[in-house]
């Protein structure tokens, strides 16, 4: 299938977060215990709030406005920082199940990572997870003028891959992913890691040990008769 996936000219582009590694609760705990010890509590309301949005966005909503850039960045830095020392004990546990298999047996297929996520969190991921030398772009939150919902990441992974949108296959577990990777003409891949419901997906799945995404991934072929 490889040669014929070449030939389709595709492509495969992941998200990162929800997607290769099932950190949306470690990220959930990191900011209840890092905005305690500041004397801020969200409570159970927290996690609805975060998904799918930077760091320069949620330091304001947590902390206020008026806050400079250099403390945006700040806060920002120190709770991603206690979000890798909290996960990098439990960081196998944590990988979608199945997705370095996935990885592994398309990998010569075009493939990059697009994600909201900082730099760092980007660096500490793939290299825990052995996974960097599979992407051919790697396009983080800060490398974008606009975060998801907008489709600008994913027509810049797309750019970089050399591949038109229409023949990337996106993996995304968030509203906001999803409609990001929507607007930018892909076909996309729901992971049920965060959201049970992911509408406007091309198919859903628990993980990518799923019996049903080869045989869609197939699918997606032109007709070879």
């Amino acid at each position: 299938m490889p040669d014929a996936w070449l030939d389709a000219g595709l492509a495969m582009i992941f998200d990162m977060d929800g997607v290769i590694v099932d950190s949306n609760p470690w990220h959930t705990q990191a900011w209840l215990i890092y905005l305690r010890r500041h004397g801020i509590d969200f409570g159970d309301t927290l996690a609805d709030q975060m998904y799918g949005k930077r760091n320069e966005e949620l330091v304001p909503e947590f902390f206020g406005q008026g806050l400079s850039a250099a403390e945006i960045a700040r806060h920002g830095a120190d709770k991603e920082a206690l979000y890798r020392e909290m996960i990098a004990p439990r960081f196998e546990d944590a990988l979608v199940p199945g997705v370095r298999e996935l990885i592994a047996r398309h990998a010569a297929l075009p493939m990059g990572v697009a994600t909201n996520a900082e730099p760092a969190n980007v660096d500490f991921v793939l290299g825990k997870a052995g996974l960097r030398g599979y992407f051919r772009a790697i396009v983080d939150g800060q490398q974008v003028r606009h975060a998801k919902p907008h489709p600008e990441i994913y027509l810049l992974a797309a750019q970089r891959l050399g591949v038109e949108p229409r023949n990337c296959i996106v993996f995304e577990d968030s509203f906001s992913g999803v409609e990001a990777a929507r607007a930018a003409g892909t076909r996309v891949v729901g992971l049920r890691t965060t959201h049970h419901d992911l509408p406007a997906t091309d198919l859903a799945i628990d993980n990518f040990r799923s019996p049903r995404l080869e045989p869609w991934l197939r699918a997606q072929l032109p007709d070879q008769s």
